[in-house]
C-alpha cells in the first residue's frame, strides 16, 4: 500500500461517453476532477468501427476518434485522465476510501462511478477475431444495423432485447435470422407475437452457433439444431449477438443497491446512489437504452449531482 494516500474532491471511475460528459461538466464547475480510465479505455465505443447515430457528427465517426475527441475535451478544462482500474472501495467511510491497482489508495468527497457494462459473447473463436477486426460482428443492433440495409443477418438470444432487436433488424434488413438455444423463447408473449407476425424474421428453434464464417468479414454460419444434431450453413453479412450484459459493478456488491442483474439502482430523475455523494452514470445504471448518447446525457446529470452534493456539504 503506498504511504501517502491522496485525497480527490471528485473522482471519476471508468472513461467512455458517460465517464468523460460527466468528466466536461465536473472540470467546467471546478470540481478539479480526477478520471480513472478502467480496463478499456475508452468502454465499448473503443471496439466500434463506424459511429453514425453520435449528434455532431454529421458524416459519422470512429469509436476510439469519438472517445479520444471527449478526452481531449475534458482534458482541455482540467480534467486529469489517469489510466488504471480501481478494484477496491469503500464507499461508507467518509471520506470515500478507494484503490486503484490494488496498491493505489485515494480518498474522495464525491464519486461518479461510470464503469459501464460489458455485452455477453458466445465465446466463439472466430466470433472474437471478427469482432476485433470489425467484421460484421455486434452486440448492438440499434447502432449497427444500418450498415446490413438490404441484407441478411443473423440474431442469436431468445429474450425481450433479442426480440426487440430482431425486428428492428427486421424493418431494415431483407432477412433476419434468429436462433434460439431452446425449444422456446424467453421473451414476453407480447415480444414473442411481434417476432412471429414479422415475415422475413425466421426462428431456429433448438439451435446454436457453431461457427462464424468469413476471412476478413461475416460471409456466414454453422447452425447446429440440437434436437435432431444436423448442421446448417446459412449465408448471412451481419451476426448480432444479444444474449444479455454484465454491469461492470461487483466491486460495489454490499456497499450500492443494486438490482438483480447487478445494475446501480438510482433515484429516479437523478443520479444518486443510496450513499450520499456517490452517483452512477451510464451503462453501469442503465439497461434500457445503452447508447451512447443516452450515457453522455446521464454523465452530465452525474456532475451537476456531484456538484450539487458537493456545493451542499461545504467541500466545494
Amino acid at each position: 500500500m503506498s504511504t501517502t494516500i491522496e485525497h480527490i474532491n471528485c473522482l471519476i471511475i471508468g472513461s467512455g461517453p458517460a465517464g468523460y460528459t460527466a468528466a466536461i461538466y465536473a472540470a467546467r464547475a471546478d470540481l478539479k476532477p480526477v478520471l480513472y480510465t478502467g480496463m478499456t479505455p475508452g468502454g465499448q465505443l473503443t471496439e466500434t468501427t463506424e459511429v453514425d447515430n453520435f449528434p455532431g457528427y454529421p458524416k459519422g465517426i470512429t469509436g476510439p476518434e469519438l472517445m479520444e475527441d471527449l478526452k481531449n475535451q475534458a482534458e482541455r478544462f482540467g480534467t486529469q485522465v489517469r489510466i488504471g482500474t480501481v478494484t477496491k472501495a469503500d464507499l461508507t467511510a467518509s471520506p470515500k476510501r478507494l484503490w486503484v491497482d490494488e496498491s493505489i489508495e485515494i480518498t474522495a468527497d464525491a464519486v461518479i462511478i461510470s464503469t459501464g457494462a460489458s455485452a455477453k459473447w458466445l465465446g466463439l473463436e472466430n466470433e472474437s477475431r471478427l469482432r476485433m477486426n470489425a467484421g460484421g460482428v455486434s452486440a448492438c443492433a440499434v447502432c449497427d444495423g444500418f450498415f446490413y440495409r438490404g441484407q441478411e443477418v443473423a440474431i442469436v438470444g431468445a429474450g425481450d432485447t433479442a426480440a426487440e432487436e430482431a425486428t428492428y433488424l427486421a424493418k431494415l434488413c431483407k432477412k433476419v435470422y434468429m436462433i434460439v438455444r431452446r425449444d422456446e423463447m424467453r421473451a414476453s408473449k407480447a415480444m414473442q407475437h411481434r417476432v412471429k407476425n414479422t415475415a422475413n424474421i425466421e426462428i431456429l428453434y433448438n439451435s446454436e452457433t457453431q461457427d462464424i464464417l468469413g476471412k476478413e468479414v461475416v460471409e456466414g454460419i454453422i447452425v447446429k439444431n440440437n434436437a435432431t444434431k444436423e448442421e446448417r450453413t446459412i449465408a448471412v453479412t451481419g451476426f448480432f449477438v444479444a444474449i444479455g450484459h454484465k454491469p461492470n459493478t461487483d466491486i460495489f456488491k454490499g456497499q450500492i443497491t443494486m438490482d438483480e442483474l447487478g445494475y446501480i439502482t438510482v433515484v429516479p430523475g437523478s443520479t444518486k446512489t443510496n450513499i450520499a455523494g456517490v452517483f452512477a452514470v451510464g451503462d453501469c445504471a442503465d439497461k434500457t437504452y445503452r447508447q451512447a448518447v443516452t450515457a453522455a446525457g446521464s454523465g452530465c446529470m452525474g456532475a451537476l449531482d456531484a456538484e450539487r452534493w458537493l456545493a451542499e456539504n461545504g467541500t466545494h
